[in-house]
């Protein structure tokens, strides 16, 4: 969970999105084992063209410049969320990845319940251990 490597803001954004995926995935299995009517999904992120990009590091800037025709505008980066949350057809569907308004595979990271579990007890550890009593 904790690196000794300098930080980097691109691997703090990435290991975010995963964080992502892990949450939406151990929420889905403890929904469903409360048997809770709530689905958890995850989106990939999309490259979606917006200022912020304008306050990460200087290589990222260049690579948005390069890869620009990858981008997408607000409303297309939306489409995405807004499917996995609206759908009619995914009211049953949870603990899934997407991506482009599509059920996807997520890395092997993501895909893995152990880490998934792992994330949930730390993150669970320091909510116990920073809430009052």
């Amino acid at each position: 969970l904790f690196s000794s490597k300098r930080y980097s803001d691109t691997r703090a954004y990435s290991q975010s999105k995963l964080a992502n995926i892990f949450h939406a995935k151990e929420l889905a299995m403890r929904f469903k084992a409360e048997g809770v009517d709530i689905t958890a999904n995850a989106v990939h992120p999309e490259f979606i063209m917006t200022p912020l990009m304008w306050y990460t590091f200087y290589i990222m800037r260049v690579l948005k410049f390069l890869s620009s025709f990858l981008w997408k505008n607000v409303p297309q980066g939306a489409a995405t969320t807004c499917y996995a949350a609206l759908h009619p057809s995914l009211k049953d569907v949870t603990g899934q990845y997407f991506v482009d308004s599509n059920k996807s595979n997520c890395s092997a990271y993501g895909r893995d319940p152990e880490l998934t579990h792992k994330l949930w007890t730390f993150s669970q550890e320091l909510i116990d251990k920073h809430s009052p009593s």
